[in-house]
């Protein structure tokens, strides 16, 4: 008889945490980082962790400090991939702790489906969106009819196993992005749900993300077997 026993190789679910109060993006790092330790030694769990931050600027490892215009709010320094971000109240950001080691130690396939979970979770809401050749994030049309960005994405792997994640506009201070060159893009600007004419909760927003996990999770580890698409 066949063993119905788990199997050790397939990676468990990841654990859920949900804030509903700003957390300092400081203290979110120094979180993220104690469980990407922690993960890497098999001692926690995976983490799916949403929260909002306070107003602040966030440099990844190509930022370029003419790109920072106007620091207006904290300025902090990060180990993620890509330029300046701005994270504040109204976004909602997802930080991703997985372990590569078991669903594929693949980089670019783990944006590829960041994106596409992204994707069909604006979908859950009406919203057409899609990735864009050469510019990392997720595009819209904005009420003008132009391209606008309206998700960032932005990764750290460390001991192959990542760090950060994306954030979503659903009603920030579009105001507050002018204090940078959005992610070193200057020829498009960025929108929300909210300027879209759309009212999306926190909770909602949430919701919407776990209703589409699952085929995120397994294009993950489609993605271990094959080439991501």
């Amino acid at each position: 008889m066949a063993s119905t026993a788990p199997r050790d190789d397939l990676p468990r679910a990841p654990e859920w945490r949900r804030e509903t109060a700003p957390v300092p993006y400081t203290q979110a790092l120094a979180s993220m980082e104690a469980r990407n330790r922690a993960v890497a030694a098999g001692e926690a769990a995976e983490l799916v962790w949403l929260l909002e931050h306070p107003p602040v600027y966030t440099a990844g490892t190509s930022a370029d400090p003419a790109e920072l215009v106007d620091p207006r709010f904290e300025v902090v320094a990060t180990g993620r991939g890509g330029r300046y971000t701005y994270h504040g109240p109204g976004q909602r950001v997802g930080y991703l702790v997985l372990d590569l080691n078991r669903r594929g130690k693949d980089v670019r396939c783990f944006v590829h489906a960041i994106e596409g979970w992204v994707i069909a979770t604006l979908a859950r809401f009406g919203v057409e969106s899609w990735r864009a050749e050469q510019r990392v994030g997720i595009w819209t049309r904005d009420i003008d009819g132009r391209e606008a960005k309206i998700g960032a994405i932005g990764v750290r792997v460390r001991r192959w196993v990542t760090m950060h994640g994306f954030s979503v506009n659903l009603d920030p201070d579009l105001s507050h992005f002018g204090g940078i060159v959005p992610c070193g893009i200057a020829e498009y600007g960025v929108t929300s749900l909210a300027r879209l004419g759309l009212s999306v909760s926190a909770e909602e927003w949430d919701a919407a993300l776990a209703a589409t996990a699952q085929d995120f999770l397994d294009a993950l580890d489609a993605a271990a077997k094959r080439s991501c698409r």
